[in-house]
């Protein structure tokens, strides 16, 4: 056999080879990822209804809602808890603040989901035995309200303002109190009332 064929023969050897080893390399890694594919666990369309207990007020509310629904669609279109309101629905207005194991969250942003096992406090579950809490007194006496659509969550907020150890200053609590929106312009009526309610407050 002359040099050339035989080098000829050697390269293709060669090419076979490295074909050979490249398809059992694969083999494993084809099956491996089919297996873990099979393993897997189907993505679950958000749209189906979910399962959820809520405590609101102090009571265990259960649901079956779509799970991208939001804390305040749960109160308000499932619960026909109204007083938490929808401004923006973006989280850029305070209307529908509430708290979520006593701090205050903006429900529109807030998942359901995401609440299940903590305490919910809306406006509703404010009052005791038909006496007003006394933010909502103060807000009465200090006129902090004209049309009363961004009242429950300018309340919710106080109560948080007060219960978080923001309310020291009238300077704190515009500050604490600057993510509501009052577009009556009673901010002034407003902090009057956090500075009354909350000695009171703090006394438990």
């Amino acid at each position: 056999m002359s040099d050339t064929s035989s080098s000829k023969q050697s390269a293709f050897d060669r090419r076979a080879f490295m074909a050979g080893a490249a398809g059992s390399a694969l083999v494993p890694i084809t099956a491996r990822a089919a297996t873990e594919e099979a393993k897997a666990p189907a993505a679950q369309d958000p749209s189906l209804p979910v399962d959820v207990t809520l405590r609101v007020n102090g009571k265990d509310k259960r649901l079956r809602i779509d799970a991208r629904t939001t804390v305040l669609d749960a109160l308000r279109d499932h619960l026909k808890l109204t007083g938490s309101k929808k401004g923006c629905d973006h989280g850029q207005c305070g209307a529908c603040t509430v708290l979520i194991d006593d701090r205050r969250v903006v429900s529109c942003l807030t998942l359901a989901l995401a609440a299940e096992g903590q305490e919910i406090t809306t406006i509703e579950g404010l009052a005791t035995d038909d006496r007003l809490h006394p933010m909502q007194q103060a807000f009465v006496d200090n006129d902090a309200f004209q049309c009363g659509y961004c009242t429950p969550g300018q309340i919710m907020s106080a109560v948080a303002c007060v219960k978080e150890g923001h309310a020291g200053s009238e300077a704190d609590i515009r500050e604490y109190m600057s993510g509501n929106i009052c577009r009556c312009a009673a901010y002034p009526n407003i902090v009057a009332a956090v500075k009354q309610a909350a000695p009171e407050i703090m006394k438990g």
